[in-house]
C-alpha cells in the first residue's frame, strides 16, 4: 500500500511550484488532493496532470487570507471525499502585484504590510482553524507549513516577508502544542532557493545568474520542487510519528555556512567567471 492510501490531503498554492510538485507526490502515494490556488488554470493543468498519472486530485479558486474562501476550501475536500487528514499550507503570494511589500519599517506601505501578513501568516491561522475540527473527526492528521530559510537569515528592505516567514515558525510550535495531545501534529519547512517555474524563467533571461546561485550551496545546487515535496511526504507519514513542532531547513546547506568566509568565496567565484549575468 501507498503511505498515504485513504487519506484526504490540501495542498494550498498547489497549482506549481512547490505546491504543485507536493499535490503530485501526495497524490502519487494515494492521497485523494485537492489543490487550492487562484491560479485556475494552472490548478487545473496539474489535476489533469495527477490524473495522467493514475491519481486523483481536484481543484478549487482559494484566496488563502480570506476567511470564507478558506471555509469553502476545507468544506470542498470534506464534501468531495468525506473527510481531512493532510493540510499543507503552502501559498503566500505576495509579489509585485500588491504592492509596497519590499522594504524597511520605514518604507513599507501599510496596505503591504496587510496584505502580507493575511497570506503569509493570517492564512496560517484561519487554515488551521477550519481543519483541525475536520481532522479530529478521523482521530488526527498533519499540517505542514511552509516557511522559508528567511526565518532565520534576513534580507535588507524585505520586513514583510521576513516577519511572516518568522511568523510561521512560532506558530507551528504553537500549533504543535495545542492540537498534538488531539492527534495532529504540526510542522514546519524552511527551504532555501527553489527554482520553481517562476524562478526559472527569471534566470533564463540572466545566463549563468543560477550557477552563481548554486555555488552558494554545499550540495553543489539549487534546489527543486520536488526537493520539497519529498520533505513534505515524509512529515506527513507516519516515518515521522513522533516529530511535531519542528522547523525542518531544506537548504542544500546554504545556512550552515561562516559568513564572511561564504561572502568571500562567492566575490571570487564571480570575479572568476566574468561572463556571469548575476542579478
Amino acid at each position: 500500500m501507498a503511505r498515504f492510501d485513504g487519506k484526504v490531503a490540501i495542498v494550498t498554492g498547489g497549482a506549481m511550484g512547490i505546491g504543485g510538485a507536493a499535490s503530485r507526490r501526495l497524490a502519487a502515494e494515494g492521497a485523494r488532493v485537492l489543490i487550492a490556488d487562484i491560479a485556475d488554470a494552472e490548478a487545473d493543468a496539474n489535476v489533469r496532470r495527477i490524473a495522467a498519472s493514475n491519481g486523483v486530485a481536484a481543484a478549487v479558486h482559494a484566496d488563502v487570507g480570506k476567511s470564507a474562501d478558506v471555509q469553502s476550501m476545507i468544506a470542498a475536500a470534506v464534501d468531495h471525499w468525506g473527510r481531512l487528514d493532510i493540510l499543507v499550507q503552502n501559498a503566500f503570494g505576495v509579489g509585485t502585484e500588491y504592492g509596497g511589500i519590499r522594504g524597511s519599517a520605514v518604507t513599507v506601505e501599510e496596505s503591504g504590510w496587510d496584505r502580507g501578513m493575511a497570506v503569509l501568516t493570517k492564512a496560517l491561522y484561519l487554515g488551521a482553524k477550519y481543519a483541525v475540527p475536520e481532522m479530529l473527526k478521523e482521530g488526527g492528521g498533519n499540517i505542514v507549513n511552509i516557511a522559508s530559510v528567511h526565518a532565520f537569515l534576513m534580507v535588507k528592505d524585505n520586513l514583510v516577508y521576513e516577519a511572516g516567514k518568522s511568523a510561521v515558525v512560532g506558530m507551528t510550535r504553537q500549533m504543535a502544542i495545542d492540537f498534538g495531545p488531539q492527534g495532529v501534529r504540526v510542522n514546519a519547512i524552511c527551504p532555501g532557493l527553489i527554482v520553481t517555474e517562476g524562478a526559472q524563467r527569471l534566470f533564463d533571461d540572466k545566463p549563468g545568474a543560477l550557477e552563481f546561485y548554486a555555488n552558494q550551496y554545499p550540495v553543489g545546487r539549487a534546489g527543486v520542487p520536488d526537493d520539497i515535496a519529498n520533505a513534505i511526504a515524509f512529515l506527513c507519514s507516519d516515518d515521522a510519528s513522533f516529530i511535531s513542532g519542528h522547523a525542518l531547513v531544506v537548504d542544500g546547506g546554504l545556512s550552515i555556512q561562516l559568513q564572511d568566509d561564504f561572502g568571500a568565496g562567492q566575490a571570487r567565484f564571480a570575479r572568476e567567471h566574468p561572463e556571469l549575468q548575476i542579478p
